[in-house]
């Protein structure tokens, strides 16, 4: 890169423009603060410098996130707290296909990062600003998959951590990563809602930089998902992207990739997204359905722990990146989450419940007609299936949460136990 791409910080409500080393995450007017790139070039040109960025030249660097790094955060390229992460990749299945009903069903599975979700993409550029302003203490509210990665780039750092999570309601995959990585965890007796609003009183009140996806930086991290997924499409647009959805920060990012990769010349046209919901966290689906009217924070309730949350922080730029996309939001029942599991697993591919949601979307959209059996569509898994043992110990075991489960079979130290299991 011959010289950086400008990059200003501005909030979404009132465009009031915030310093670069800003620790604020809000505007004082309580907008949430956004990123905006003016890169030195477009089109092919750009296309170029990200296929020439990654990975296997050591001058060049390994990180699926930092070879974007100049419409991410080029003034922190050469200082990244990088593991690395992102190349994660994108896999079709015949027999997940089928199922889908979708030939061109992919999955893009970014369990595959270093502590085994997608936050890791926003967790690099996020806690690599946090040093860069020299924080005291990094925090984060979670359901799981934030504390880990917050813990694991801090320790990185050499920062502080707080983690703030639901008392009871993470999955112990995910809490026993944030105590391996030293972070100190705060179990709070509540849910993720207010998680987040007692973090956002601490970030204020107590100067910890605050690193959820309410945070700006974080975003830009998350919109290499979509990047990396056009670049594997040799930047020629699936149809349909379909993701879970939370907390929408994801969504939100997912929205800023596409407007800016299409206003830049990156790709011709924009794919359409999916978002999709567990039916008791559905506060964004009732939302869509009446038209984006208002959101109403629901009390969330799902086996899917990652998405279960009631009153999303990142709502409304949500709805533009849906607005923008001619998107779709739907909820599926947690039913079908796990079969959609089963069915990945199954694969050989495996994810979390929550990732499950996006081929389960995929599929309840592709039996309403809204997808067509000949659409390119991409999934994305969210997160590893060692994320919650303890689901698939419920699913396969004595639980009996799915039809057809792959139960532990006790035989006798013999070759005919062995041979009758294998006729049977």
């Amino acid at each position: 890169m011959s010289e950086p791409t400008a990059m200003t910080i501005v909030c979404d409500d009132c465009g009031t423009t915030q310093p670069e080393l800003s620790t604020r995450t809000r505007c004082t007017c309580g907008g949430l603060l956004l990123v905006r790139h003016v890169p030195t070039v477009t089109g092919d040109a750009l296309r170029r410098r990200f296929d020439d960025a990654c990975c296997a030249r050591p001058s060049r660097t390994a990180s699926g996130v930092w070879r974007f790094g100049e419409i991410v955060q080029p003034l922190a390229m050469a200082d990244a707290v990088s593991h690395p992460e992102g190349n994660t990749p994108v896999m079709h299945r015949a027999a997940l296909a089928a199922w889908a009903g979708i030939d061109g069903l992919v999955v893009k599975h970014e369990g595959y990062n270093p502590t085994g979700s997608f936050k890791d993409r926003g967790m690099t550029v996020a806690v690599t600003q946090a040093r860069r302003l020299g924080a005291r203490a990094v925090a984060c509210a979670s359901t799981g998959n934030t504390s880990a990665s917050l813990a694991s780039y801090a320790a990185q750092a050499g920062i502080p951590a707080l983690v703030f999570v639901p008392e009871g309601q993470v999955a112990m995959g995910k809490l026993a990563q944030s105590l391996a990585y030293g972070a100190r965890t705060l179990m709070v007796r509540g849910d993720f809602d207010d998680c987040l609003r007692l973090v956002q009183e601490a970030g204020d009140a107590l100067g910890i930089y605050l690193v959820n996806s309410i945070n700006p930086f974080r975003l830009e991290g998350q919109k290499t998902i979509v990047l990396e997924l056009l670049r594997q499409f040799d930047w020629d647009p699936p149809d349909w992207i379909c993701l879970p959805a939370g907390n929408l920060g994801n969504t939100a990012a997912f929205g800023k990739a596409l407007e800016e990769a299409h206003a830049w010349g990156l790709i011709p046209r924009l794919p359409r997204l999916a978002a999709i919901q567990a039916s008791g966290a559905a506060p964004f689906a009732a939302a869509f359905s009446r038209g984006f009217d208002t959101l109403v924070p629901v009390q969330a309730e799902t086996l899917a722990t990652a998405i279960r949350i009631g009153a999303p922080a990142s709502y409304r730029r949500a709805v533009r990146a849906i607005t923008a996309t001619n998107g779709v939001v739907l909820h599926v029942e947690d039913r079908d989450i796990l079969e959609a599991k089963a069915r990945i697993d199954a694969a050989g591919i495996g994810c979390e419940p929550a990732s499950a949601a996006a081929v389960a979307g995929a599929r309840a959209l592709r039996s309403s007609g809204v997808i067509q059996p000949t659409d390119r569509v991409a999934a994305i898994l969210t997160g590893h299936v060692l994320k919650d043992p303890g689901i698939v110990e419920r699913m396969h075991g004595a639980g009996g949460l799915i039809e057809a489960p792959n139960r532990p079979v006790t035989i006798d130290p013999t070759l005919e136990a062995i041979s009758a299991v294998i006729d049977g």
